[in-house]
């Protein structure tokens, strides 16, 4: 007997389609919903757990095959849309209200091209429709403004039921704190610990950050009292390793990660920077200044994911002093696109953290 077409039949048909990621039922996640038919057309929404899912096409693509088998189909339409889910809660940490998923992005060593991965991470997630937060944690040396092309911003501080309350810079969709907005830009900062505490605890807790998907953090270098307080203060939902393929690189790199492990702290992936460089003359070419191999060997001797192979390309280097990502500068780029292909994978092994 056939069955009657109608919104049970579709969510019966589409229980077998699983997220590739959750491996679990579509159906069985909530994430179909508004199931319609008309005349033969079947719409519904299909709600992702990000922006940046990777395989957004593959998984739509697999609900339209299904909904074909149906007798009496004639169309299939899906509605794309996301919600970010939040991160789990830790009793001894306090989250950020609003802020759904917390990340350090992290090296163990300085000059590897962190910030960045950083930068670029948060454009790319913010393209792609989240909602993205971005904190300057090196306090240090705060470059951020710089790439990010806010240079000249300016943050309004406020008086609030608890203190001084920052307003954000913004800019390319994302939300920015640094101490760069802070002090001049020849000053040093000459602080001990509890200083460098207390500002990071600023950045975190006294902006208006609204409402975030992800609240990205641009750790300094090294194993020090930044990476500490931000551990110790907020539940995050994973750390990212940036590392080049020098040995001397990623042996600090693998300090900083057994330093966020030891601190409970989700290791998401590792990111190997300047992986080779591309000659801007001969593109075809690729030379291995740094070595070659490196983050692939410790990522698999560690049991932890690659995220991505970042190239050494010209136009990074000039984007970012220009303030232009290169993910928006130059989007066609093997370094553009291999960022563009890390953010989604950070953002897709978030949602499997959160929900698994």
């Amino acid at each position: 007997m056939t069955k009657t077409l109608d919104a049970s039949a579709v969510l019966e048909v589409l229980r077998p389609v699983q997220d590739p990621e959750l491996r679990k039922s579509l159906v069985e996640l909530n994430m179909i919903r508004n199931v319609k038919i008309q005349d033969g057309n079947v719409s519904f929404t299909l709600v992702l757990t990000t922006p940046a899912c990777p395989l957004r096409q593959f998984i739509v693509e697999d609900c339209e095959r299904a909904i074909k088998t149906l007798a009496g189909v004639e169309s299939v339409e899906v509605e794309v849309t996301a919600e970010t889910p939040q991160q789990r809660s830790l009793p001894d940490r306090t989250g950020i209200a609003g802020v759904k998923n917390i990340l350090a992005i992290s090296s163990g060593k300085g000059g590897v091209g962190k910030s960045t991965v950083s930068v670029n991470v948060a454009v790319a997630l913010a393209q792609m429709g989240a909602k993205v937060g971005l904190i300057d944690a090196d306090i240090y040396g705060p470059n951020t403004p710089t790439m990010l092309g806010l240079d000249n911003a300016k943050v309004s501080v406020q008086q609030g039921a608890h203190g001084e309350v920052l307003e954000p810079a913004f800019n390319y969709g994302v939300k920015l704190v640094s101490m760069g907005f802070l002090i001049d830009p020849d000053q040093p900062v000459i602080w001990r610990g509890p200083m460098l505490n207390g500002i990071i605890r600023q950045f975190l807790y006294q902006v208006t950050w609204g409402d975030l998907d992800y609240l990205i953090v641009d750790m300094p270098p090294g194993t020090g009292d930044a990476q500490l307080t931000l551990a110790q203060a907020v539940p995050m939902a994973g750390a990212v390793i940036v590392t080049t393929p020098q040995t001397v690189s990623l042996l600090d790199a693998r300090r900083g990660l057994r330093m966020f492990q030891q601190m409970q702290v989700p290791i998401l992936g590792i990111v190997e920077n300047m992986s080779y460089f591309v000659p801007p003359d001969m593109p075809d070419k690729q030379y291995d200044i740094f070595g070659s191999g490196g983050g692939e060997k410790t990522s698999t001797e560690l049991g932890l994911p690659l995220l991505g192979c970042v190239p050494l390309e010209i136009p990074v280097r000039q984007g970012g002093d220009r303030g232009i990502p290169i993910v928006i500068d130059n989007p066609e780029s093997a370094s553009a696109k291999a960022l563009m292909a890390i953010a989604q994978q950070i953002a897709a092994r978030v949602s499997v953290a959160a929900l698994s």
